[in-house]
Formats: C-alpha cells, structure tokens, sequence
C-alpha cells in the first residue's frame, strides 16, 4: 500500500509491504490549488517511480482542498496514471492529522503552507471550518505569515519608518533592496509557497523581541484555536485537539499561543502532533 500526505509545498509517500515500510520519498506539490494539473501529475509520477510503487492494490491519499466528493474524484483520477490497479481512496488531509495523533473521535488543526480544522465525534458527525484557501482564508498559516510580514514593511514605509528586523530579514531573504520593491515582488507571480516560505523569519524576530512578530504569532494562535473552537461546539466535544503540519508540529510559540487561547474558551484537551500525519493512512486503512 501506497499512503500520500498532500500538502501545499510538497507531497510525502510511503510505501509498505505488509505493513512494513518499503520505502518513504518525497516530491513536490500535488495539490492542485497550488501547481497546475500538468506538474501535480508530473510530480506523482516521480514520487511513485521513486517508491517503486506502480503496481500496489492500493493507495490512501490525504490532500488539502479536497471539499466535495468531486473533489476527491479528480485526485483519485490524477493518481489512477500512477499505480493502475490500485483502490485509491482520498480524504482531506485532516483526516490523516487525527488519526496520526492516535484518536478516532477529537479535531485536527492543520497550520501549514494553509489552514483548517476538522472534527469527527462519537455518532460520526462531521464539521469543519477554514480550510477555504489562501485567497479567502488560511488564517495562522505559512502563507499568511509571509503575508502578514509584507504587509507590516510596507505600513512602515508608508509611515516613512525605517526598516526594522523584520523588514531586514525580509528584503535580504527575497532579495530586494527598498521595502516598496515588495508590492511588484509580492504581485510578480511568486506564489503561495514562496510566502510560506517566509515565514520563519517572523519567529525568528520575534524570538529576539520584535513586537510586531509576537503579535502576528498571538494572532495566528487565536484565529487556530478559533477553528478548533468553531468544530468543538458544533460537535459537542471538548477534545482531543491535535495541532499538526509544519508550523504547528515545530513552532513552540505558536503552540502555546494557540493552547492559551483554546484554555481561555475552556478547552485543555490539546496536543501536538508527534509524528507525521502520513502515519494516520495505516490507522485509517486498516483500522
């Protein structure tokens, strides 16, 4: 079986045999929300000639933006090339952050290059909330940040303040010289995955005491736990909630800004996802 962790900058696979693993690569993006049809498809073919994976009976794939059931249908579609005798199911990747925290029931919080919150409880009912892309949401993501820290430079220059260490950090990392050089660069076709990209540079500043970046990090906190709040009332359960993805799995500050928030609505039944959430295609596969 091939399991599949489809996220916004880059795809992880694994392959196992029996349950044992095989094989675990990576490529880049097969969600169709941040690359063309052409290099998803690209991508899988890489990804699953690498796992050496083209003749498994079966592939359970976890992908952001997959909201309906077309949805679904279209990424199966785009996988089916790759491994054509396979069953190929496809979730929203979610899905596979619960299960890799080890419960059945509980909500995931996914804050990575994007953002969402998902909810299952005992009687099966289902809720979610963010998840909606970059262009309408994704509060408390990788893009966001890279946004957010835009946005804080160019408001200083409007204020004719000079560049602080954020902007700095910024300029240098994107290569520009003046803070009004970012709106053309910000506009010019750079992409959701290279803001995401930009987002360290926050933590970075705000870990030697820039007060801007703490802000922006007690923001993205709040607007998390928002979600999972959101999911909890609709559910009525009070956890677990498992915080996963890239910034929610390796920021210390954002998770404690994000359990401070969920604690202030009376919700302790937080986590940090341990492990990968590709782990969860096992528990969901095979129960």
């Amino acid at each position: 079986m091939v399991g599949l962790d489809i996220g916004g900058s880059k795809t992880r696979g694994i392959h196992w045999v029996d349950g044992a693993l095989q094989a675990d690569a990576e490529a880049g993006s097969a969600n169709v929300q941040n690359v063309s049809r052409a290099e998803a498809a690209a991508n899988l073919r890489e990804l699953f000639g690498t796992l050496a994976a083209e003749k498994v009976s079966r592939v359970y794939a976890g992908s952001g933006g997959v909201d309906t059931d077309e949805d679904a249908a279209a990424l199966a579609a785009l996988i089916a090339p790759c491994a054509p005798e396979a069953r190929i199911t496809v979730v929203h990747d979610t899905r596979l952050l619960l299960a890799a925290g080890g419960a059945d029931t509980g909500i995931a919080v996914i804050a990575g290059t994007g953002s969402a919150a998902w909810g299952v409880n005992a009687d099966g009912a289902q809720s979610r909330a963010g998840g909606w892309g970059y262009l309408l949401g994704d509060e408390g993501s990788g893009y966001w940040f890279g946004r957010e820290a835009v946005r804080h430079s160019l408001h200083r220059m409007n204020l004719d303040l000079p560049p602080d260490r954020l902007t700095s950090a910024l300029l240098t990392k994107c290569g520009l010289q003046d803070p009004g050089e970012l709106i053309a660069h910000f506009h010019g076709g750079t992409g959701r995955r290279y803001w995401a990209a930009m987002s360290p540079l926050v933590f970075t500043a705000a870990v030697e005491g820039h007060r801007e970046s703490l802000a922006m990090i007690d923001r993205a906190g709040k607007d998390l736990a928002a979600l999972a709040a959101q999911c909890a009332a609709q559910l009525k359960i009070s956890g677990p909630i498992v915080l996963g993805s890239g910034l929610g799995m390796h920021q210390p500050p954002l998770q404690e800004t994000f359990r401070t928030h969920l604690a202030a609505a009376g919700l302790t039944d937080v986590h940090v996802l341990a492990q990968d959430p590709i782990f969860g295609v096992l528990k969901l596969a095979f129960g």
